[in-house]
Formats: structure tokens, sequence, C-alpha cells
């Protein structure tokens, strides 16, 4: 049986200012996020997308991820506890940002930009997905080291007991999910990316991915505390939300799969 090492949520204090250890996971992520970008750039054979492009999409991207994210667990998992502490939604830092609500907000931020820049949706989607897994895998470490999204209990030899929610043996799900969601779906992305596909068919199989994963590790982890907790047959509000991206997945690929590669 294993203890969480009930890390200290502030990497780094500045005076009256600490950097926290979720604050530098998003930051990782969005670097990761230029660095993978640059390099399927130079793949790419489109003069018109540049890393100035690519600067101005992290953009975006950042607005539709922090807006659309705390939004969502607002809305989606504890809502009853933001209204009552309405101050507690600017606190971005201690955690709590729904992917799903993330999801949807960079959707609308991926479309306005798309509209300003007179690109096609769908395509700056296909080349944004294989880039987005080491965020998520990013975040699901400052998720572990927060102590949250703790799993269900568990008798596995690699149980884990957080001191700070009970004594007994849990299933790291924050770990799970950063394998599934962020290793493993990344390098499926990456790889499939790797040669030309119609367009939709990258984005198809980001949403079959994540909504699979995503839906799978949600029976190790611990039903959220909001007011949904299990809902109808014993499934959790991100198996619900998770679905329709799978069948979204599906009607994306079957799209694709009847047109030609570009």
């Amino acid at each position: 049986m294993l203890v969480h090492p009930q890390f200290d949520p502030v990497a780094l204090q500045l005076g009256p200012f600490g950097i926290h250890w979720y604050g530098l996971m998003y930051l990782l992520g969005f670097a990761a996020f230029i660095w993978l970008g640059r390099k399927r750039l130079q793949a790419m054979n489109r003069p018109a997308w540049d890393a100035k492009l690519l600067d101005d999409l992290l953009f975006y991207g950042v607005l539709g991820v922090i807006l659309g994210g705390r939004l969502g667990e607002v809305l989606f998992y504890a809502p009853g506890y933001y209204f009552s502490h309405p101050l507690k939604i600017l606190a971005v830092w201690e955690g709590g940002m729904s992917f799903h609500g993330g999801f949807l907000g960079v959707l609308v931020a991926m479309a306005l930009f798309a509209r300003n820049r007179k690109l096609e949706w769908l395509a700056l989607m296909d080349f944004i997905a294989p880039l987005v897994p080491p965020g998520l895998a990013f975040g699901r470490l400052g998720n572990f080291i927060n102590g949250e999204l703790w799993g269900r209990p568990t008798d596995m030899p690699w149980g884990m007991v957080f001191p700070h929610v009970d004594n007994l043996a849990r299933h790291p799900s924050q770990l799970y999910e950063f394998a599934l969601e962020g290793v493993a779906l990344f390098a499926l992305l990456w790889w499939f990316s790797g040669k030309p596909r119609p367009v939709g068919a990258v984005s198809g199989l980001f949403l079959i991915g994540y909504g699979s994963f995503r839906f799978l590790g949600e029976f190790t982890r611990n039903p959220d505390d909001g007011i949904f907790g299990l809902m109808t047959f014993g499934v959790s509000m991100g198996q619900w939300l998770s679905l329709p991206m799978v069948l979204a997945g599906i009607w994306l690929m079957k799209r694709a799969g009847s047109k030609h590669a570009p």
C-alpha cells in the first residue's frame, strides 16, 4: 500500500506571491503545444500556416480552455458550492477545471479563430488534436500533486492512501488518466496524423480515443462531489459527457472515410 506524498501545492514562494504546481502544469502543457505544433508545421505543406499563426492559435486556445474549463466545472460538477462561494470561481490555481467544459470552450474559440482567418474549422481541429494530449497529461499530474480527483477504494497492491481524504487505499486514478488520456492518446494521434488523412479523421480519432479512455478511467475514479455523483445505470457525469464525444467521433471518422485524403 502506498501513501500520497502530500505535496505542497505551492511550487515556489516569492514573497507574498506563490507559484502553484497546478499553474506550472498548465504552462508546461502550453509549451508542449507550441513545440509540437512547430514540428507539425514543418511537416505540412501549407505556406499560410506559420509560427505566427500557431502563437495566435495558442492565445485563442488558452482563453477557451480556461473560460470553458472553469465554467464547465461550475455548471457540470459543483454549482451549489461555487454559487455559494462565487469568489472561488476565480481561484483556478486551486484546481477544478472540467475537461468537457474546456473542450467546448476550445471548439468555440477555434470557430472564431477560423472565421477571422478564413480557415477551414475542421482542418484546424485536425491540426491541434495531436497537440492536446500532452496538456491533458500535465493536467492530470497537477491533479495528482494537488491530491484531488482521487480514485475509488481498492485492494490492489498499488492502492494509495490519500490522508486528507481518509485511510482507505484508493486507485491513483489521476495517474491512470495521465497514462490513458495523456501518453496513450498522444502516441495514437501522433502516429495517425503522421500521414495525410481526410479532413475530420484526426479529430474523429481524438473524440473516440479521449471519450473511450475517459469512460474507462471513470470506473476507478471516485464520483465527483457535486450534485450528481453516480447517475443513471451507475454511470458518472464524466462518463455521460464522454459518450457524445465517442458517437461524434465515429460519425466524423465515417464521414472522413467517404472522402479522399488531401
